[in-house]
């Protein structure tokens, strides 16, 4: 099978802007993306730079950018990303490239670094070996603990496309190992961490972490098990926390007012905002303005949906769960 490679080229130290360069190259049955970038780079141009070790799906090395996206090219089967008889492979985003497809990397560590990527047990209780856990205390952790750092996630990650010092997928589902360790001693003060401004609540959901992530660490869940241990320990003055609790206020309609089964969409902005931020609701007015002009703002008192004693009880329940 003849395919085409487009591959972005660029050295820091003599471009000025990237380039994109074709190679053709016949795939070998079974060869994976790296078998073949290794073949273009032994047989027809010894100067195309990667990284590369174990090949195995194991160091997180060979990641890098497939048609638009991040992907572990050792784990890739080549002809699965063909399209239109050609694959696109560029550097890993959201970071400086140096040459080819290797990027600095420091920026990646650098953020684990900020949350003290080790155990912290209570050093008073001396063990005669090792610190016990339980096979169900240690589930807690299991996903968390099959992260590569390969920085797929972090690639992808819109968030860190516009905000530069936010912590990133990888650095909260590291996070999320130490918090939820029952040996660790430090859980509050990783939360105050955690819940400061670029950390949990800065992510917007859009789960392109966990859709690249190429094991089971899944960021977008290990974050939103964060959130929700946050809001076990009280963490609930922040913009994030305060938005969710607006929607579990508001659907269930928790006050007078409040909401009929439907999110209302008059609440949730000042209950997240917070109801005597008078700055931040002044800069939320000329959209509330703008909104009213065109005839788009919600109804003042919210509609009930039919069956809405439904869902006072599923929220009741949920309740009970929480307890």
């Amino acid at each position: 099978m003849a395919v085409k490679f487009v591959i972005q080229r660029f050295d820091s130290e003599k471009d000025s802007a990237p380039r994109m360069e074709e190679f053709n190259l016949e795939i070998p049955k079974g060869a994976t993306l790296l078998d073949c970038i290794n073949l273009i780079k032994w047989e027809q141009d010894g100067t195309l730079t990667l990284r590369m070790s174990c090949r195995s799906a194991i160091c997180g090395s060979c990641a890098m950018r497939v048609n638009g996206h991040a992907r572990l090219a050792c784990k890739t089967q080549a002809v699965d990303v063909v399209t239109d008889n050609k694959v696109v492979i560029a550097p890993l985003g959201n970071f400086p490239v140096i040459k080819d497809l290797v990027v600095d990397l420091e920026p990646f560590w650098a953020s684990l670094e900020r949350i003290d990527p080790w155990l912290k047990p209570n050093e008073s209780v001396k063990w005669e070996r090792e610190r016990l856990q339980t096979h169900d205390d240690e589930k807690l952790i299991d996903d968390a603990s099959t992260c590569i750092l390969c920085a797929s996630c972090y690639s992808d990650c819109n968030v860190m496309e516009v905000d530069k010092n936010y912590m990133g997928p990888a650095t909260l589902a590291k996070a999320q190992r130490f918090v939820f360790d029952t040996r660790d001693v430090k859980t509050k003060e990783r939360l105050d961490q955690l819940n400061e401004l670029t950390g949990i609540w800065d992510c917007t959901h859009c789960a392109e972490c966990s859709t690249r992530c190429p094991t089971d660490t899944k960021p977008l869940a290990r974050i939103t098990e964060l959130k929700a241990r946050s809001m076990e320990h009280g963490y609930s003055n922040s913009a994030g926390s305060r938005h969710v609790l607006a929607f579990r206020e508001s659907i269930p309609g928790k006050y007078p007012g409040t909401g009929g089964g439907l999110i209302n969409e008059n609440y949730i902005p000042p209950r997240s905002l917070g109801f005597f931020n008078i700055p931040a609701l002044i800069g939320i007015l000329p959209v509330g303005i703008r909104m009213m002009i065109r005839g788009k703002m919600p109804p003042l008192l919210p509609h009930t949906i039919e069956k809405f004693d439904e869902i006072k009880r599923m929220f009741g329940r949920f309740k009970e769960y929480l307890k």
